[in-house]
């Protein structure tokens, strides 16, 4: 995975949707605990402090020493650039956010994580949903794909099962739309853009999701857990 890096600071802003996200998954988390893909750490900051044994993993060379750096002195966190492949370790929860999408070979990538977990834990994905979005922007950093939740829904994955499965920013879906159409050229949303959408549109998806039941939106939630006795 590479990642250009002006993404990840212009979105470390967006406060609402990291807490909105860290509502809907945090009853997943336990200790021993994987976020695959952690970038510069605007995610971990959700939780670093209230759980132990948590591993961070990052390819980049320069978030993975960002992150060294950002979380020096915080006992209860390790940080790997490692490919969870080459992790040697087991664990209860393990989190893609925003990550799947930057790896080439995604279902099997998911079966290694899914080897990775202790029997019972959970695997959380969160993509970006809509391949008709598809455009400069994730061209510009990395990503392969966008998806459809039939990925999810119809993929057996190994020695799981699905616990949930829903689409996340029913607003976003249409802004980000809006925002292809209108300026075309553009290739990383401003700051002032992700503001406006964290401040202000952010709270009133959560409610449309809500409402709608989480049928349709920008991004998709995937929770697997690994089965009780290990089939592998």
């Amino acid at each position: 995975m590479k990642y250009i890096g002006l993404e990840l600071e212009n979105f470390d802003k967006a406060h609402i949707w990291r807490r909105y996200i860290f509502f809907l998954i945090k009853k997943y988390f336990k200790d021993d605990f994987l976020e695959v893909g952690a970038g510069i750490g605007s995610f971990t900051k959700s939780y670093f402090n209230k759980f132990n044994n948590i591993m961070l993993s990052e390819v980049d060379i320069n978030n993975f020493t960002e992150l060294k750096k950002k979380f020096t002195n915080n006992k209860n966190i390790s940080v790997s650039n490692n490919l969870t492949k080459d992790i040697n370790k087991k664990f209860n929860t393990i989190i893609y956010l925003n990550v799947l999408e930057h790896i080439e070979k995604d279902t099997l990538e998911v079966n290694t994580a899914l080897e990775k977990l202790n029997p019972n834990g959970y695997l959380i994905i969160l993509v970006p949903a809509g391949e008709k979005l598809y455009g400069k922007f994730d061209q510009a950093i990395g990503h392969y794909r966008r998806y459809e939740i039939d990925f999810f829904k119809n993929n057996n994955f190994k020695n799981s099962k699905l616990v949930e499965l829903c689409h996340l920013d029913c607003v976003g879906y249409f802004l980000y739309y809006v925002n292809q159409f209108f300026f075309k050229e553009e290739v990383y949303p401003s700051q002032f853009k992700i503001f406006i959408w964290d401040k202000f549109f952010t709270p009133f998806t959560i409610l449309v999701d809500f409402i709608f039941r989480y049928k349709f939106g920008k991004n998709i939630m995937c929770i697997l857990q690994k089965n009780e006795t290990n089939d592998e």
